[in-house]
């Protein structure tokens, strides 16, 4: 249910409406060299250097405290506030509600993958080594579906349509009311389905020495991170190797949905309203596709999963290089998106099988950390390649050189055996 109610933010907030908003309305006719398309990138850059700073500690002291669940309420309902708090960017007065809703926008992403830190952490306590690729898989899904939902609800309510007022209930689009009511129903879905995991799945109990990594106040915890890191590195190698590469494509994954409907109204002429309808194309493909890769995961190992749905996703991004068209967005675009899903969910559970008897949850805190750690690389590189090159296209090269790099570091890391992952295993 998180990862359904989640999805009002990564669906709806950054992806598929309150971004394309800001570039498309509030910011289309801004003044100055750089396009709203790449102030966006440098918002989100920013945010991701936030993240960088900070999130590996919060994720740490969480975890180690045994404050995960409490961790969680506090950025979900942070992340809740922001959103609701997109409802006063008005697209009649770009100065200065464009640079507004740009920060808005990045603190809910930091909010938002703070409260993940916790949330990836808890994929141990509902799963067993013979199930954790199933159950990643199926948390993915949920969120797929979700998106799809909400992206349904909001086209069909506010959005659809031409003139001066959209969708169902007839909203007007002066000032981008119609948007601006979306944003307020995408706060209210996450802040519902956020109660059941804080409902049902119990705290953590308290890792680490007493007296020691417990009571560490925040800049204490950058010493014991860095101690917990080098043990790592002395015990399993591999481990490291592999949060280092992950981290890298995951941040390029995020970029595909993070820009991608930018994109497709910039570069390959879709209407903003039809962005939302290929939203939920993008969706149902993606689940599928996660909720299939789990089963497989199970059977074949998920660095398998990884490497071809990487290797399929740069196949296609080739392509969209150089074609025209919203046909061939379509086809090609939602082609990329059936191998997200997949890489995403055997990540999650590559890690679950190589963490170490009763570091679980100091790992995942790890994973997603480190993965926010680089998250300023693909906004950085796709705005350096729109700016270098001139063009929105360009982008798209940016974000395939990610997840290139992220692939070519995960090949030399070996997979964890099935005896492996059940000797380490701890409930």
């Amino acid at each position: 249910m998180w990862d359904w109610g989640s999805a009002a933010f990564n669906a709806v907030i950054v992806t598929f409406v309150f971004s394309v908003y800001l570039t498309d309305s509030v910011g289309a006719d801004l003044d100055g060299p750089l396009s709203a398309a790449t102030w966006l990138s440098i918002s989100i850059a920013l945010a991701g250097l936030v993240i960088a700073l900070t999130a590996p500690v919060m994720g740490q002291r969480a975890d180690r405290g045994g404050r995960r669940r409490r961790s969680l309420a506090i950025w979900t309902y942070l992340t809740v506030a922001l959103a609701a708090a997109m409802f006063l960017v008005d697209s009649d007065a770009p100065y200065p509600w464009f640079f507004v809703g740009l920060l808005l926008l990045a603190l809910g992403s930091i909010t938002f993958e703070f409260a993940e830190v916790s949330y990836f952490a808890m994929l141990r306590q509902v799963s067993t080594p013979a199930t954790v690729g199933r159950v990643s898989g199926f948390g993915w899904a949920m969120g797929y579906f979700g998106g799809i939902f909400l992206l349904l609800t909001a086209f069909l309510g506010f959005i659809s349509g031409d003139g001066a007022e959209r969708g169902l209930l007839g909203i007007t689009t002066d000032g981008g009311l119609n948007v601006r009511l979306v944003c307020l129903v995408a706060a209210v879905w996450f802040a519902v389905f956020a109660l059941p995991v804080l409902r049902s799945v119990p705290e953590n109990r308290p890792r680490g020495r007493k007296g020691d990594d417990d009571e560490a106040g925040f800049l204490e915890s950058y010493r014991i991170l860095w101690r917990d890191l080098k043990a790592l590195w002395r015990r399993d190698p591999r481990t490291v190797r592999f949060l280092v590469a992950s981290a890298i494509f995951r941040d390029g994954l995020a970029g595909v949905f993070t820009f991608g409907a930018i994109l497709a109204v910039s570069v390959y002429g879709l209407a903003p309203g039809d962005v939302l309808l290929f939203g939920v194309a993008a969706n149902v493909v993606a689940a599928l596709g996660a909720a299939v890769a789990g089963v497989v995961d199970d059977l074949v190992g998920p660095k398998a999963v990884i490497i071809g749905s990487l290797a399929a996703m740069l196949g296609t991004m080739t392509v969209l290089l150089f074609v025209d068209g919203t046909a061939m967005f379509w086809i090609f675009g939602l082609l990329m998106c059936l191998f997200v899903g997949p890489a995403q969910s055997a990540s999650r559970s590559f890690l679950a099988r190589l963490a170490p008897p009763g570091s679980d949850g100091q790992m995942f805190g790890l994973y997603a950390t480190t993965g926010r750690a680089v998250s300023f690389l693909a906004p950085a590189l796709f705005g350096l390649f729109t700016w270098g090159f001139g063009t929105d296209r360009a982008g798209i090269a940016g974000i395939a050189l990610v997840l290139l790099v992220g692939l070519l570091l995960l090949l030399p890391v070996r997979t964890p055996t099935r005896a492996e992952s059940s000797g380490v295993w701890a409930p």
